[in-house]
This record gives C-alpha cells, sequence and structure tokens, in this order.
C-alpha cells in the first residue's frame, strides 16, 4: 500500500483526522498544539496521525493535500486547513457550522467559551 493509499484510508475511515507533528497528548509544535488543543477542549473525537513517525509520511500528506504546512485538519474527507484557517474558523464560528453540517459531535459551550476568551 503506498502512503497515499494509507492516508487515504485514515481519511476514509475517521470523520476527523488531523496530521499533526506529534500527538494528541503530546503535540511536538506549537501550531499542532493549537488545532489539538481546540479539538480535544471542544471534545471532538479525531484521529491523530503523527507525520514525524516517517519522513514519507510527513512528506506524503504534503503532497496528498497539496498544501506545504502541517497540522492539516480534515472533517468527513474534506482538507479544512491548517492551524491559521483552524483558528480564524473557531473565532468565526465557521468551523461550528461545518462540523453541524457534517454530522460531528462537539461541545457548542466549550467553542462560545473560545470565542468569548478571544473576543
Amino acid at each position: 500500500m503506498t502512503i497515499r493509499d494509507q492516508i487515504q484510508e485514515t481519511i476514509d475511515a475517521n470523520d476527523v483526522v488531523l496530521f499533526m507533528k506529534g500527538t494528541r497528548d503530546v503535540p511536538q509544535c506549537g501550531f499542532s498544539s493549537r488545532v489539538a488543543g481546540v479539538l480535544n477542549y471542544m471534545g471532538i473525537a479525531f484521529r491523530d496521525v503523527n507525520v514525524l513517525s516517517s519522513d514519507e509520511m510527513r512528506q506524503g500528506i504534503k503532497d496528498f493535500s497539496d498544501w506545504p504546512t502541517v497540522p492539516q485538519l480534515y472533517v468527513k474527507g474534506e482538507f479544512v486547513g491548517g492551524c491559521d484557517i483552524v483558528t480564524e474558523m473557531t473565532l468565526s464560528g465557521e468551523l461550528d457550522q461545518l462540523l453541524d453540517r457534517a454530522g460531528v459531535t462537539f461541545d457548542k459551550e466549550a467553542a462560545d467559551k473560545i470565542r468569548e476568551a478571544n473576543a
């Protein structure tokens, strides 16, 4: 199985996937930590994929999405974006709307608290 096939299989098998440096519990960069922190705080069930586990995965996800940086968030097979985009979507409420449309469960009060704290 190619790395592209592995990535596609992971995205297809999980409603929410975060390709990141490190893991949800031990992120290895600030950007990955921020996105994982948002998802964890909002109670979103997600699969974390540590791109540092292999050079093939690290480059493979960039080639797969045609996006140059990590982390990368996918919701129901759709590429959402990296840290800046996820942060903006969280603060604007767009992430809530995307999750609602996708049927992904999350803590709406936690999402509101994030926005209140950053207002």
